[in-house]
């Protein structure tokens, strides 16, 4: 059974699935180390700084996404739920402390299928609180960022293997 059996809300949920042949744990490395993640979760010319991360249920997590005209976007949040090389769930939804966001945007839930041989079943699930903001989402570039951000990823671990 899948780590994460709760199907998609099609109104409300953007999805990323990839095959990858790449083990579960290298990922889960590139998701939860300060110094690899800022490697790969922007699409360039974005690239992310100061990275904080207490990966565990109930801490906190911390970056900016910096653009290239100077643009700088923080994005605190928490982790919901974490299953060593299995799952990450995190939100913007709370930020340090707990202290509720101004305006929470997503729940997203990463989970790392073992499939064998190396090869890890990826899936990326983005819930929003409206179909509004999903929307808002998705035309933000949703499909095209994350996949850009995975194949960077995907890069990465390749190289850490």
């Amino acid at each position: 059974m899948p780590l994460d059996a709760a199907a998609a809300s099609e109104d409300r949920d953007l999805v990323l699935e990839r095959i990858i042949d790449v083990p579960r744990e290298t990922l889960y490395r590139c998701w939860t180390t300060p110094e690899l993640l800022p490697q790969w979760f922007c699409p360039k010319p974005w690239y992310v700084s100061d990275v904080r991360q207490d990966v565990r249920s109930g801490g906190n997590s911390y970056l900016v996404m910096n653009g290239p005209n100077g643009e700088r976007v923080p994005q605190p949040g928490v982790y919901l739920e974490v299953i060593p090389n299995e799952k990450l769930v995190f939100t913007d939804a709370f930020t340090e402390t707990w202290k509720p966001s101004a305006k929470p945007f997503m729940v997203a839930t990463i989970t790392l299928e073992d499939l064998g041989d190396g090869k890890t079943h990826y899936r990326a699930v983005v819930s929003h609180w409206t179909v509004e903001d999903r929307d808002t989402h998705e035309k933000m570039g949703f499909h095209e960022g994350w996949g850009v951000a995975t194949d960077q990823l995907i890069a990465l671990a390749k190289t850490l293997i």
